[in-house]
């Protein structure tokens, strides 16, 4: 089965536990403080496999999750670190980040990896909360909580060069022809339901890619037919070669069917009518193709190469032509750098670090560090207390809270945890 997009959400490993520990050996004065650090949360991370070619076994996986990080212990000792989770993925796919719209990866190499959510690194235990103020704090931490994302993951095939063209028209015949790629054929529109790759060498042993795309129709682009499934593929490609009937035998104007694979294509992404183009004349063996042909030329500047596909008449030449135009054009980034994501932007950005909604019984705090500092605080240590006041103080708060009218009594709500406000 062909699955080239899904939608996933992944939840990268939550770190481990710090532990909360002294030391109580019978000749050990004053022993201190000795518990470990908790172990760092799996990172979930999307690797190229060069042996895939489509993206289905994530078509059953929606919710990915990380394993957590072993807890700290006592004697020292520090939590092991979760393995990292790794997902296998074709060459070409694109990984972007559903909430902000930025791209996360685009992974076109062979063993390119990305991590799409990192791991929560491990709760701290007591030992490295030790200050010469206080020599014996009665402080750990709870493991930081993994990333969670929610992402869309799209096979955009690498190819050299794209075949388009209406349905029926003699693109799976084709690149049979000219490549080991076995497509299924029979005399029916939308016999190709998903695309073939095919590997081609030509008769000076230059070789590329070619991607047949099932047929488009109009309205591909909005939905009609199977072409707004696969437009996405061409957007790789070097060089668009356009297929087109030049019998007419279906009784389709080829110019008219010109114009309409263009008009799709260009409505799916203008920029796609920027690439270099070639116009394959197929089905030449029928009666009456070659007034057609002479009719076309007239109408259109492309380059046309008359061919019939069935009959394996004229492909050398077109394939030679294909090879030339391929050695002018380097490769380009499908993708332009600032719609990247950028991790300390991203993380980091300028912002309001929390914001404080009025409610009828309640303050309630929000924002992706404070939830933190609550997650990470384990209450049942007055030190603990104590630091994590002091937090919030430093975050200004408390000084909000008092702009915003705050009453001593009143009850002030982060996550679960709800707190009694006092001056």
């Amino acid at each position: 089965m062909f699955v080239d997009e899904v939608v996933v959400e992944v939840t990268a490993g939550d770190g481990g536990n710090g532990c909360m520990a002294f030391r109580r050996e019978k000749f050990v004065d004053m022993g201190g403080p000795y518990g470990g650090n908790g172990g760092r949360g799996s990172n979930v991370v999307f690797k190229v496999d060069e042996g895939l070619n489509t993206l289905v076994d994530l078509r059953y996986q929606r919710l990915i999750k990380g394993k957590r990080g072993s807890n700290g212990e006592g004697k020292g000792k520090h939590g092991k670190g979760a393995e990292d989770v790794i997902i296998k993925v074709p060459l070409g796919t694109v990984i972007t980040d559903i909430d902000t719209g930025l791209i996360i990866a685009d992974l076109t190499h062979k063993d390119d990896e990305v991590i799409v959510a990192n791991g929560g690194r491990g709760g701290r235990g007591n030992i490295a909360f030790a200050t010469r103020a206080n020599p014996a704090p009665e402080i750990a931490e709870n493991g930081e909580p993994g990333e969670v994302r929610k992402i869309k993951v799209e096979l955009k095939l690498l190819a050299d060069i794209g075949l388009v063209g209406m349905p029926s028209v003699g693109k799976s015949t084709l690149i049979s022809k000219i490549s080991a790629a076995k497509p299924k054929i029979a005399a029916y529109h939308f016999t190709t339901l998903s695309p073939n790759l095919g590997v081609v060498k030509t008769l000076d042993n230059r070789s590329f890619v070619v991607a047949d795309l099932p047929g488009l129709i109009e309205g591909a682009s909005l939905g009609e037919g199977l072409g707004d499934q696969f437009l996405r593929h061409i957007e790789r490609t070097r060089v668009i070669a356009h297929i087109v009937d030049m019998s007419g035998i279906e009784g389709r104007d080829p110019y008219d069917d010109y114009l309409i694979i263009n008009k799709e294509l260009m409505n799916f992404n203008p920029k796609i009518l920027d690439k270099p183009q070639i116009i394959i004349a197929n089905k030449m063996d029928i009666i009456g193709a070659l007034d057609n042909l002479e009719k076309f030329k007239e109408k259109v500047k492309v380059p046309i190469y008359p061919i019939s596909a069935i009959n394996n008449e004229g492909l050398d030449k077109v394939l030679i032509e294909m090879a030339n135009m391929l050695d002018k054009i380097e490769k380009q980034p499908l993708y332009e750098e600032e719609k990247f994501e950028s991790h300390v932007l991203y993380k980091y950005q300028e912002e309001e670090p929390f914001t404080i909604i009025e409610e009828p019984n309640a303050w309630v705090i929000k924002g992706e560090e404070v939830e933190k500092l609550v997650r990470m605080t384990r209450f049942s240590s007055e030190d603990a207390v104590l630091r994590f006041s002091h937090k919030l103080r430093k975050m200004g708060i408390d000084d909000k809270l008092k702009e915003l009218g705050v009453e001593e009594g009143d009850t002030i709500r982060i996550l679960d945890f709800e707190f009694e406000y006092k001056l």
